[in-house]
Formats: structure tokens, sequence, C-alpha cells
């Protein structure tokens, strides 16, 4: 019996001594390609780094048969979505986000009757929708995971993680609380829930500043407007862009509708944006704009105090250092005189500079555009001075 077992022991080893002699005399052919090795190695299915985004028999014969078996209709629905599933967390795993929320989709177009299969489907397809970006899908099934299972962890996480992107905050809170009465140790809940009511306090804490600032701008706007009432200046109205308005819409805001007028109305157009205010005395401040027709130059004045005069501030801007634009050296005060536009009747008015420019706000033609009192400066019985008033109604204060 021995003798027989060594015989067949010394038959398989010659028989494999044969086999391996014949390497030594000729190559393989069916093996790999020295060259392109990595390339074949690669097409090899589990071995692929990367799934092709198109699987045909002709290109790689081996994955077309796998993804056969993985559909076949032979296979019952739950089979089909656990199949699915885990070709769509083989694409979650290589990043392929749109090709994994492809075949999570594709499971639960199966129907199965497994509750739990069906979960997790939605879950991993809301964590795929969460990296692209896409929070409400994301939250979408997230909450259907929830439904399909109130105890399922991931699905609380991912809600609470998508809703804290989506900068709801209380609605993060619930989602962390809820999942932490399931598992109270969990760490990312327990980062998740102090996030979120860090946030949640925070925006609570803006909106009560909010209000407080509202509060105290609406206060000011009606002592603002109270003053502007008192004093009897009146105030263009903006035209609507939006609305054909008639000559006879575009009169002054009398005393009686001041009270309901929105301050941005008297905001100068000015590029400071800066507005009247009140000063500490109760005395109002405006921005004032002065036009040089002659040279097409501007003077803005941003806080022009009602009770200064005209001549105060020329006295400033065209003391010893004249305007660089004024060439001929001509822009002097006591050769200067101020105009106002009545818009309405297009005439001109003349200013006395020797007035306060509350006594000008207050003539009875004189309406602030803009929120800005605009004035005309000219050099007297200049050239463009009188070129300039020709053919226009001039009247004099």
């Amino acid at each position: 019996m021995a003798s027989l077992q060594q015989q067949q022991g010394d038959d398989s080893d010659d028989g494999m001594d044969e086999f391996m002699d014949k390497f030594k005399k000729e190559k393989y052919k069916n093996g790999f390609n020295e060259s392109t090795w990595e390339e074949e190695f690669d097409r090899v299915p589990m071995f692929m780094k990367s799934v092709p985004d198109v699987i045909d028999s002709s290109t790689h014969p081996e994955l077309a048969c796998i993804q056969h078996i993985i559909h076949d209709d032979d296979r019952s629905p739950e089979e089909h979505a656990e199949a699915l599933k885990d070709e769509g967390n083989s694409y979650f795993k290589e990043k392929n986000y749109k090709r994994a929320i492809l075949a999570y989709t594709e499971g639960l177009k199966k129907k199965c009757a497994e509750t739990n299969v069906n979960a997790i489907l939605h879950t991993n397809r809301a964590a795929a929708h969460f990296h692209l970006g896409n929070m409400r899908s994301a939250l979408n099934d997230a909450a259907a995971a929830r439904k399909l299972k109130p105890d399922h962890l991931k699905a609380l996480i991912r809600g609470a993680q998508c809703f804290m992107e989506l900068r709801l905050y209380t609605e993060a809170l619930h989602w962390s609380e809820d999942g932490l009465q399931l598992q109270p140790t969990d760490k990312k809940l327990q980062e998740l829930r102090a996030a979120a009511d860090k946030q949640k306090r925070a925006l609570e804490r803006d909106a009560r500043k909010a209000k407080v600032k509202e509060k105290r701008e609406r206060g000011e706007k009606e002592t603002l407007l109270a003053a502007i009432k008192e004093r009897g200046i009146k105030l263009l109205k903006p035209k609507q862009p939006s609305k054909r308005r008639s000559d006879s819409e575009d009169e002054d805001v009398g005393p009686a509708d001041m009270a309901g007028r929105e301050l941005d109305g008297l905001t100068s157009q000015e590029a400071t944006g800066v507005r009247v205010s009140l000063d500490e005395q109760g005395s109002l401040q405006w921005p004032v704009l002065f036009l040089y027709p002659e040279h097409q130059q501007t003077d803005f004045i941003s806080a022009f105090r009602e009770s200064s005069s005209f001549v105060d501030h020329l006295a400033v801007m065209f003391s010893e250092e004249l305007p660089p634009w004024d060439v001929d050296r001509k822009y002097l005060p006591q050769n200067l005189e101020l105009f106002f536009e009545d818009y309405e009747k297009e005439s001109l008015h003349q200013v006395d500079p020797e007035q306060s420019l509350l006594k000008v706000l207050q003539h009875k033609r004189y309406f602030v555009k803009a929120g800005s009192p605009s004035f005309i400066v000219l050099v007297k019985d200049s050239p463009f001075f009188k070129l300039f008033l020709s053919g226009k109604k001039l009247q004099r204060l």
C-alpha cells in the first residue's frame, strides 16, 4: 500500500515538474503584458480603482456580467434593493456622489418590503446629496428615513447637519436632542446640539438688538420729522418709477403729510449718503450742495447748520486758497451770487448770502429735493452769468 502511495506521489510530482518545465521552454501566452499590465489589471472588476461611466460587454465583459447578475429580473425586490445599495456605496466611497444617488434611487424604486433597507437607502442618498451641497434634497431624504425608522440615528444626524447648513438652528437643535434621547453619548450629536444652541442664541440676541435699534431709529425719525414740520420746510416728493405720475401729483409735501414720510426720502443722493439730522441743541444740520455750472463743479457740505448764513461758508470755501478750477481767480466771496431753482415754475430765486439757511428753506417757493438743499453759485456780471440768466425767470428776494 505504501509503495502504491509513493508511486502516486511520485507520479504527481513528476506531472508538476513536467508542468513547471514547460514554462522554462515556452512563455505563458494568457498573462498580462509587461508594458500594459497595470491597465489590464485595472480592468479586473475586483481590482478596479473606479467604475467606468459606460459599461458594455465589448469593453468590460466581466463587469457587465456582474451588473447583469445584480439587475437580474429573477431576483426579489429585496435582493435588488440590497444589491443597488451596495453599488451606491461603492460609488460613494469613490466620491462619485451623482452615480451613488442614481444607484440609491433605483434601489428605492424596487419598493422592497424591508423597512430597514429603504431607510438606509434614503439615509445614504441624503449623505450623497449633502456632499453635493443639495441640502434641501438631503433633508427630504433624512426626513423620509426617519419616518420609516424613527430610531435611525444616522438619519437624525444627517438631518441636523442639513438644518445647520440651512441656518435653521431651532430645527437642528430639536433633531440633535431627539437623537441624544436615543444615544446620549453620541459625540457627533453632542457637537451638533452645542453648535445649534450657540447659533440659535446668537440669532435671538441679534434679533433683540435689531428690534431695539429699529425702535430707537423710529423715535429719531419721528422727532426729526416733527422738527421739519414745525419749521414749515417743504419736501419734494420723489417720483416713483413704477407708477406714472401726472404733473399735479408732483407737489410738495405739506405739513399734514410729513409725519408719514419715510426718512429714506430725506437721504442725500450724494455718495456719502448723509441725511439731515438734529444736533444736541435741537438745531437741524442739512447736507447742502453748491453747484457751479460755469465749470461743471460742485461742493458738498455734509452738515450745514440751519442757523448759519451762506456767507459764513463761502468765506471759508473761497478764502486764500481758491479752487484749482478757478484759473481766473474770480470766485471771491464778494463777487458771488446765489440762486435756488423753483422746479415747478422753472424759475430762479436769488438768495441773500447774509441770510441763514433756515430762512431760505422756509421760503414759500423752496422745496428740498432728494434730501439735499442745493444752490447755484455764479460770478456776478460775468459773461457766463449773463448768458445763464438770459431767458430765465428771475425772482429776487
